[in-house]
């Protein structure tokens, strides 16, 4: 894919993995707060959830400079998935390792764009 925009940082990271328990509202609204705190990104507004009946809950955060969704599973199995993306650059090994630390996950994969 060709860079339209070379002057503008852009970031992307995904991490998915299997957690130890099914995941809260709770604990997505928390771990989107803390995962701001790690990354250093601003805030712009808390954490939002939403609970499809059909497929589980979703978060996400408005950073400053973009923000991050997630995703939890129960069914057809434990698993959540997490989609960073931001105009300022963040270590992936610190959101990886939060993350596994977070929800005592194992496996867990993630995968830069």
């Amino acid at each position: 894919m060709r860079d339209l925009a070379p002057e503008i940082h852009r970031q992307r990271l995904v991490i998915e993995g299997v957690p130890e328990a099914p995941i809260t509202d709770t604990q997505i609204r928390d771990y989107l707060a803390k995962l701001s705190e790690v990354l250093d990104m601003t805030a712009l507004v808390d954490p939002v959830t939403n609970l499809s009946s059909r497929f589980g809950w979703a978060g996400w955060i408005h950073w400053e400079t973009s923000g991050a969704h997630f995703y939890a599973w129960e069914r057809p199995r434990l698993f959540f998935s997490v989609d960073i993306y931001t105009c300022k650059p963040f270590s992936a090994a610190d959101a990886v390792a939060f993350t596994r630390e977070f929800f005592g996950a194992d496996p867990v994969e993630y995968g830069e764009f």
